[in-house]
């Protein structure tokens, strides 16, 4: 005979998860241990999905609020830097990286919902997996898009896991061009000092690549298995890793790593990271064909040698990777 909880145990079940991840109205919504951690927004309004705020495991904000809210202190450029966004630049010579509402023009492309396929909360960890097209200003789909994220459970660090199929609906080619790919702005305080900085907050962070090299005139352009970009926000040191996985598209990645805060590993853009016309990063898929992407996103206390990136960066090359369906 199967037995049925009581009522009351059964409606503390969800509570017990410590990865709780559920769908709103026009976001799907991330808590880890009891505080919200992220939003992803996949509204019909919005130009492309974005995950905003990131939190640290302290609730403090590591990414820029603007253009969805406007905080002092921080620039008001680039207004297509939204949070945590995966897009390109040209694809088929369509704009998919500046494309909000108020920047359009007649390349613009958007990358727009299709489902919401599973959302799993759990203990240890949860995952979201979604489906978008990335469709040309007609509304032609040049590629589809199967995304996973898989978010866990940690007092100290946030964790996410990116698992990103592409798959071309038609002949699509990514131009070379540094405008992409997998990218964050990060919080104004975590921003190096630069020429244009803001007198306040103060500008604290640095940022540091796997071999070593720190600052923007020694990473931008590199090619390196990860980058760090760590400083303080109201008293509390952290940092940013982006960790791109040795099986990920053209390992390792190059860095569009700006020290006023845009934090993107891009392996297209060949000829603009190495300054040299004669190269060309660009790559065509036909139709049916598909490409993978694979990157961790490390939300940390301390800095880049207190956090030990590199041991934590050997973490993630252990762990298992979705099997893909034949």
């Amino acid at each position: 005979m199967k037995r049925c909880l009581p009522a009351f145990l059964a409606a503390a079940l969800p509570l017990l998860a410590q990865v709780e991840i559920r769908q709103g109205s026009d976001r799907i919504l991330v808590e880890i241990d009891g505080k919200p951690f992220t939003d992803l927004f996949i509204g019909a309004d919005t130009t492309k999905p974005y995950f905003h705020p990131l939190r640290a495991a302290s609730g403090k904000i590591v990414t820029r609020a603007f253009p969805m809210d406007l905080v002092e202190g921080e620039a008001r450029d680039h207004p297509h830097h939204r949070g945590l966004w995966i897009t390109h630049g040209d694809v088929n010579g369509f704009d998919f990286w500046a494309n909000e509402r108020s920047q359009t023009k007649a390349n613009t492309g958007a990358v727009v919902l299709k489902k919401v396929g599973e959302l799993k909360s759990g203990k240890k960890s949860g995952f979201l997996q979604v489906f978008f097209d990335w469709q040309d200003p007609r509304g032609n789909t040049l590629l589809t898009e199967e995304r996973w994220v898989t978010f866990y459970s940690d007092p100290v660090n946030r964790i996410m896991d990116f698992d990103v199929m592409l798959t071309a609906s038609t002949r699509a080619t990514f131009g070379d061009t540094k405008e992409g790919m997998f990218a964050i702005r990060l919080a104004a305080p975590l921003e190096e000092k630069h020429a244009r900085s803001l007198p306040t907050p103060p500008r604290t962070g640095r940022m540091t690549n796997a071999e070593g090299l720190s600052g923007e005139a020694q990473v931008w352009g590199k090619r390196s298995p990860w980058v760090d970009y760590a400083g303080e926000i109201a008293g509390e040191k952290l940092g940013i890793t982006i960790m791109d996985h040795p099986q990920s598209l053209r390992h390792p990645a190059y860095w569009h790593a700006r020290a006023y805060g845009l934090f993107a590993a891009n392996v297209f853009g060949a000829h603009d990271f190495l300054r040299d016309k004669s190269r060309d990063g660009s790559l065509t898929l036909e139709a049916g064909q598909s490409i993978r992407f694979l990157y961790r996103v490390l939300i940390h206390p301390g800095d880049t040698a207190a956090a030990n990136i590199p041991a934590r960066y050997a973490e993630y090359q252990k762990v298992k990777l979705r099997k893909l369906k034949k």
